[in-house]
């Protein structure tokens, strides 16, 4: 999986989706800082998502970001995603393989290095790890260091996403310590000081 350091945010949808978000969305995707944009929606049925999907996947395509579906392999596949992510008790990576191929497949692997070691085994396309700051966006259960970071980038070169309560304040010590991708959601969609697009661009 190709890394470009100027794309370096892997954008995650809020946790509800609005008419202003499809503007929203087109507007900071143009920038050009999005590698990644992923569809993690909780709260809505299969048929939503789908039709919501539809819609995102164009945008996407659009301005040349990947399309990751949360959880869901199946959904990943009906929608033509370029990939899905995997937590801890989603579907297992080898069977999210023989369902999706050569597509993307992202997983979850908290705070533990055993975890993205048989992530990395099972030839995952990046690993996730957080969260590294407290998120407004889902319950913390798992922090993660940034000496995390360091001990990974001494065994693999697999691409490695941080989460959790990334803003423009403490994003860049992330990039510094070896991170690939920041996992971003709250501060851009429920950021009350700025708008969607104001806030990415703060983050240089």
């Amino acid at each position: 999986m190709k890394i470009n350091k100027k794309k370096f945010i892997y954008l995650i949808s809020p946790n509800r989706i609005n008419s202003a978000f499809y503007k929203n969305l087109k507007l900071v995707l143009k920038t050009g800082k999005i590698s990644f944009f992923q569809l993690r929606l909780k709260m809505y049925s299969y048929e939503k998502k789908i039709i919501i999907g539809k819609k995102i996947k164009k945008i996407c395509n659009k301005n040349e970001v990947k399309f990751i579906i949360n959880d869901d392999p199946m959904l990943a596949l009906k929608l033509n995603a370029d990939g899905c992510h995997l937590g801890q008790k989603d579907t297992d990576i080898t069977i999210a393989k023989k369902i999706l191929g050569k597509k993307i497949i992202g997983v979850t692997c908290h705070n533990s290095i055993n975890l993205a070691k048989k992530a990395i085994e099972a030839k995952a396309s990046y690993i996730a790890f957080g969260a590294f700051y407290q998120s407004k966006t889902k319950k913390t259960k798992h922090v993660a260091s940034i000496k995390i970071l360091n001990n990974i980038k001494k065994f693999t070169k697999t691409p490695i996403v941080a989460i959790g309560g990334i803003n423009s304040i403490n994003y860049k010590n992330l990039l510094l310590n070896k991170a690939n991708f920041l996992a971003i959601s709250g501060y851009i969609w429920k950021n009350k000081k700025y708008k969607p697009l104001q806030a990415i661009e703060r983050l240089k």
